[in-house]
Parts: structure tokens; C-alpha cells; sequence
């Protein structure tokens, strides 16, 4: 699996993430409100987040996001820990994207775009979200997300947090709020 396509939509283009783009991606990430419901909600701090950075390029798998009209970086993600046993499964995370890109089609879009990627290689997509983080929990139900009964804890510099799994399976996204028949609806 290609853990680093090229994915272009209506309104993004998703491409591999470049140590050149640090400014225009910490740009975005340095809004607190970004992170504010996140495990990690110190990630807007230049330290931190130059960690998240080096994290990501290091990990592969990491796509910076673009507004098509603008050509700007509004955000990224990532697909890791890519396994192809038993059907395949990968996982997408680290997502964000700029507040201004909030509330409308552009977190549906980019996960469509790396779910129909994904799925062609992969039986299953998993999703690690913070327990306590509604907005992302919220965000996974409309994508048609299912929460199973799989969990981690990550160490955060505020302490041990809880992560839920989500998944969609190739299947359920066939079927689901962002296939083809059910994008309009959801």
C-alpha cells in the first residue's frame, strides 16, 4: 500500500507532507482552539509541535492538506501502521485541519479520498481517537465510523490518556455516509 499518494477531491488535494512544509503547517497548527479538545492539547506550542513534525516524517505515511483554491496548507494526515495480515488494516490519525475549514465538507472529503485509497489495499480502516475528545468522537459517527471494543492509553505530557478505536471496513464504507450514493445525505 502507498502510505503517501497524491488524493485530489472537488475542494482538497492531499500530498506527501516535506520538511519545506513546516511554516505554512505550523501556521495552522499553532491556533490553540485546534487542539483544545485533544489529548495532546499543547500541541500549538512550537516545541511540541516541531516534535509532531519530525514524528511525521519520519513515520511516512504523513500527507499535508491543501486547499485546492487557495493552493495553502490548511492541515494533515496520516496513515500508519499499514498491516497486511488477515484482509489488511491500516490506520488513519494524527488528522487536524485549520479552524476555517471546520463545520463544512473538507474533513468528509479527506477522509473519503484516504478511506476509498486505503480500502482498494486494506479490509479495514481503524481510527484512534481520545475518549474525551467529542468533537473528533462526533466527527467519526457522521463518517460512519463504528466504535469497537478496542482500546489504548498513549502517554501525553499531561499524563496517561485513553484512546477508543473506531473502524470502517470496506464494507461498511461501500455502504456508508461517504460512498458514493450516501455522500449527499450525511
Amino acid at each position: 500500500m502507498d502510505r503517501q499518494p497524491v488524493l485530489i477531491g472537488d475542494r482538497l488535494e492531499l500530498r506527501p507532507l516535506t520538511p519545506d512544509d513546516w511554516d505554512a503547517l505550523y501556521a495552522v497548527a499553532s491556533d490553540p482552539l485546534v487542539w483544545e479538545l485533544h489529548p495532546a492539547n499543547d500541541r500549538w506550542q512550537e516545541p511540541v509541535f516541531r516534535t509532531f513534525f519530525a514524528d511525521a516524517l519520519v513515520q511516512g505515511g504523513a500527507l499535508a492538506v491543501i486547499d485546492r483554491s487557495s493552493g495553502k496548507i490548511v492541515g494533515s494526515s496520516r496513515f500508519q501502521a499499514y498491516d497486511p495480515a488477515n484482509g489488511g488494516s491500516v490506520e488513519i490519525g494524527w488528522t487536524f485541519l485549520a479552524r476555517s475549514h471546520w463545520g463544512g465538507t473538507c474533513n468528509r472529503e479527506m477522509k473519503r479520498l484516504m478511506l476509498a485509497h486505503a480500502l482498494r489495499y486494506v479490509e479495514r480502516v481503524d481510527f484512534r481517537v481520545g475518549e474525551r475528545n467529542l468533537r473528533s468522537r462526533g466527527a467519526m459517527v457522521k463518517i460512519g465510523g463504528r466504535l469497537t471494543d478496542r482500546f489504548d492509553i498513549a502517554e501525553t505530557a499531561s499524563g496517561p490518556s485513553r484512546h477508543v478505536v473506531y473502524e470502517i471496513t470496506r464494507e461498511s464504507f461501500a455502504d456508508g455516509p461517504l460512498s458514493p450514493s450516501g455522500s449527499a445525505s450525511a
